[in-house]
């Protein structure tokens, strides 16, 4: 094997975003909530240790989070999705693959080099990201994938305990085996509960024991999904670098309201917003779609009325332009909305998705050049004065949006405004 992987991973990502650009929040407690924010979604080692479980309601932690003098801020996902795409590029110069895995993961490949070789590879690589972007990281070597994230683990109970550096590189056998056997079942990328409870039901509560499982047994209890895992964990690689990604088969934008929603014009504007921000995404992404479903819904659980209905529509041809997807959620809602209900979330997929090329248009249809040539240039605009600068009017303007979501200490937009960019004073 002349390659090994490694998973690099944001430590406590949100909140060190968050710490790149306000210095007064490093060593001071600090979580990042949820949509309106209703739920912690990010802590600091610190509140962590302090015993704030991850998707806790901040109302029940409020007392707790005061007395320790914590900082809790609105997520602030602009900023979040900048400083990972900046994190990704320094370790595009220093890898030979990448795959990013989600925003704060991403596995890479490196040279096969002896361990002490990798670890201190490793630790370049920490410290290049600290550097260039501000951002701490794990980093976790393995020869598979599944390896990789148990070293992960192991590297993150290590920098807990004091232990570790944020480096860890999977030993040779007969080590492997002995990190295997402390390693839960469970705890194997890849098994579920499902999965899980199956094979605690025979006897096996390890890694070690689950990988030394015969192959006939795994396939037929696991199918061949269950047989690469353990291959993988026996050092065969099964599972590549996905470099380019699977093929998007639909596009959803929803939010919660930060307020309970009953009139129909408000619940128009929601969708026409969410219709134009998946558009806009269909773009970046250098796609189109044909089809478009809408959706409202009420609260599931508590007091009646409960209401959830949906609608779908095919448009005459593919397109990435915002307004059929605008003027097709507005009639979507006339055929599912319904007068009484508070709604609490909104929201629109687009599907029947490909990959954007020349093609003949309709005879009857708008000509889709000229979408085309308006969506350039509003994207132009927006690329240059900052996204929603400039949009379709069925989406109303910011200050006028009651429905918007609840986020009342949102930090600055430090990398996507230009009126919000840091100002040094000397």
């Amino acid at each position: 094997m002349d390659s090994v992987i490694a998973l690099i991973d944001c430590q406590a990502f949100y909140v060190s975003c968050e710490r790149v650009f306000d210095p007064a929040l490093r060593g001071r407690p600090t979580v990042v909530l949820s949509n309106n924010d209703g739920c912690i979604i990010a802590r600091s080692a610190s509140v962590k240790a302090a015993g704030v479980p991850m998707g806790a309601p901040v109302f029940k932690w409020r007392d707790e989070l005061e007395a320790m003098d914590a900082a809790v801020l609105s997520s602030n996902y602009a900023l979040y999705a900048d400083l990972s795409r900046r994190v990704t590029a320094v370790l595009e110069t220093m890898s030979i693959d990448l795959e990013r895995y989600s925003i704060d993961e991403c596995f890479v490949t490196l040279p096969a080099l002896d361990r002490d070789a990798l670890r201190a590879l490793g630790e370049r690589i920490r410290r290049r990201v600290r550097d260039w972007v501000g951002i701490p990281v794990r980093v976790a070597i393995g020869p598979t994938k599944s390896l990789a994230k148990i070293a992960d683990e192991k590297a993150k109970a290590d920098k807990r305990a004091g232990d570790g550096t944020g480096v860890y590189v999977c030993p040779p056998e007969p080590d492997l085996d002995v990190l295997l056997y402390r390693t839960d079942v469970g705890d194997v990328w890849g098994i579920g509960p499902s999965y899980e409870e199956t094979l605690r039901e025979h006897g096996v509560t390890t890694a070690a024991e689950f990988r030394a499982l015969p192959d006939p047994w795994i396939r037929s209890t696991m199918t061949v999904v269950g047989l690469r895992l353990a291959r993988e964990l026996r050092g065969q690689r099964c599972l590549d670098l996905d470099l380019v990604g699977p093929d998007r088969q639909s596009l959803v934008r929803s939010r919660s309201f930060g307020a309970p929603v009953e009139a129909k014009a408000e619940l128009r504007q929601a969708l026409a917003k969410h219709a134009q921000r998946a558009a806009e995404k269909l773009r970046e992404e250098d796609l189109v779609a044909r089809g478009i479903s809408a959706f409202i819904t009420t609260k599931t659980h508590g007091p009646p009325p409960h209401y959830a209905d949906e609608a779908q529509a095919t448009l005459d041809e593919h397109t990435a332009a915002a307004p059929p997807f605008v003027r097709s959620s507005r009639r979507l809602l006339d055929a599912i909305y319904r007068a009484g209900p508070a709604y609490r979330k909104a929201g629109v997929m687009l599907y029947a998705i490909r990959p954007r090329r020349p093609h003949q248009g309709s005879l009857f249809g708008r000509p889709v050049q000229d979408d085309e040539a308006l969506m350039q240039a509003v994207d132009r605009i927006n690329g240059t004065m900052g996204r929603g600068t400039i949009g379709v009017a069925a989406a109303g303007l910011p200050g006028d949006r009651d429905w918007t979501m609840t986020r009342d200490n949102t930090s600055q937009h430090y990398t996507t405004r230009w009126d919000e960019l840091p100002v040094a004073r000397a």
